[in-house]
């Protein structure tokens, strides 16, 4: 009975943890530049040119700015509306995966 009650505890344990790896927000890609004033999705040639100018892709949603980590994700993005998946810290998003919302 102690085995079993065991197995179920770790059970919960790991699969909580799991689930507390990511979290999806979907916003607009905007750059750090202009940040929440490319709140809705267009203005993608003047986020890109900010950030072949050495400004970073950040993702603006629910009225709050987020730095990202793998900016390499984010080339062409800028302007569109997508979902990112990842760890969510503070201001900042450790990027699992981004994907494009279909119109």
């Amino acid at each position: 009975m102690k085995r079993f009650a065991l197995l179920v505890f770790a059970v919960l344990v790991f699969g909580t943890l799991s689930f507390a790896g990511g979290k999806s927000i979907t916003g607009t890609v905007s750059d750090s530049h202009c940040g929440a004033k490319h709140n809705s999705p267009g203005n993608s040639e003047c986020i890109e040119h900010c950030v072949s100018s050495g400004a970073k892709y950040v993702l603006v949603a629910g009225g709050k700015v987020y730095n990202l980590d793998a900016q390499d994700k984010f080339k062409g993005l800028g302007g569109k509306e997508v979902t990112v998946t990842g760890k969510v810290k503070g201001d900042s998003i450790a990027v699992a995966s981004v994907t494009e919302k279909a119109s």
